[in-house]
């Protein structure tokens, strides 16, 4: 089976639409990389770093030193699927961020995005 086209694309082509559609929501960037640092376990540093790499999504989740546990609660729909019964590993990953993000654009608290 081929790999889906997002897995190549370079996480760092993906990241400015993220922070945008925080800011356009009145949240901000560290919000977003507290975000992307909880789901991945990534110091900021590290997150940098993949950032000016243009690291591809299937090998940032790859590398991810510390995958949260607590990521399984994230339930609900994105992109018209719901991400609890998203099946392949690397895309349930993705979708997990981008409902992170979404909740974060719709002014969820950061405790209960971060299932805390």
């Amino acid at each position: 089976m081929p790999k889906h086209k997002i897995y190549t694309m370079s996480f760092s082509s993906v990241y400015p639409h993220y922070i945008t559609k925080a800011e356009n929501k009145g949240r901000t960037k560290h919000e977003v990389d507290e975000i992307i640092r909880w789901l991945t376990g990534y110091s900021q540093e590290e997150l940098e770093a993949h950032l000016e790499k243009g690291t591809d999504f299937e090998t940032f989740f790859a590398e991810a030193p510390q995958l949260n546990p607590s990521r399984t609660m994230i339930k609900g729909v994105i992109c018209g699927v719901r991400v609890e019964n998203i099946e392949e590993p690397t895309m349930r990953e993705i979708r997990y961020m981008d409902k992170l993000i979404d909740e974060l654009a719709k002014g969820k608290a950061m405790e209960k995005i971060l299932r805390s």
